[in-house]
């Protein structure tokens, strides 16, 4: 489990093609992995990878083809990446609870500068607009958020320039492709009701 709060935005160093899937090796400025084990989870822009080594300033993980298809950013070498290792029990929830198990792919249509801050519009997969709630929280690229309005599939959350500096979020612009997590409090929800009928 994560909680959305970025510890750093890193890279991808390399990209090779393993089984179909990939071989990641992911470069970190920050993020400090000496209590890193193999073994471990740590979100990339919002996907739980699990570390198959590492070093002091890079970890490698593999990717299958099915979370390759599922989520976007994580074939391109070199792009930014925002990283989270996992809670531990003692930890802070600073953002909500975060499973870094991608839903599905959003599309920026807006990202407009008000001054003090930054209002960010994302068009949902039509499947997961049920789920969105006006100050609900959803996970855009792994960062916890809070939504501000929702019209249809499409929702907006607002930005502070503190989430912009400290995520990959600054590099959005309409037409990019994000990877999106619900509340999971929203999938429990809806199961429950199902059961009940």
């Amino acid at each position: 489990m994560f909680s959305g709060i970025i510890a750093d935005v890193g890279s991808i160093s390399q990209a090779a093609d393993r089984d179909g899937g990939l071989r990641l090796v992911i470069a970190t400025n920050v993020l400090d992995l000496s209590d890193v084990q193999i073994g471990d989870s740590i979100a990339v822009s919002g996907v739980c990878l699990t570390v198959i080594e590492h070093t002091v300033g890079t970890f490698t993980v593999d990717v299958s083809r099915e979370t390759l298809n599922c989520t976007v950013g994580l074939d391109m070498q070199g792009a930014p990446v925002n990283l989270e290792k996992a809670l531990r029990l003692a930890d802070r929830l600073g953002g909500h609870l975060v499973s870094g198990h991608v839903d599905g792919v959003g599309e920026v249509t807006e990202f407009k500068d008000l001054g003090e801050s930054w209002v960010l519009t994302v068009r949902a997969p039509q499947a997961l607009a049920k789920y969105i709630a006006i100050k609900g929280s959803i996970t855009i690229n792994g960062v916890s958020l809070t939504v501000n309005r929702v019209s249809g599939a499409e929702f907006s959350v607002n930005l502070i320039p503190h989430t912009l500096a400290m995520t990959n979020l600054k590099n959005l612009r309409a037409g990019s492709r994000v990877n999106l997590e619900i509340d999971l409090i929203a999938r429990y929800v809806e199961r429950m009701m199902q059961a009940q009928t």
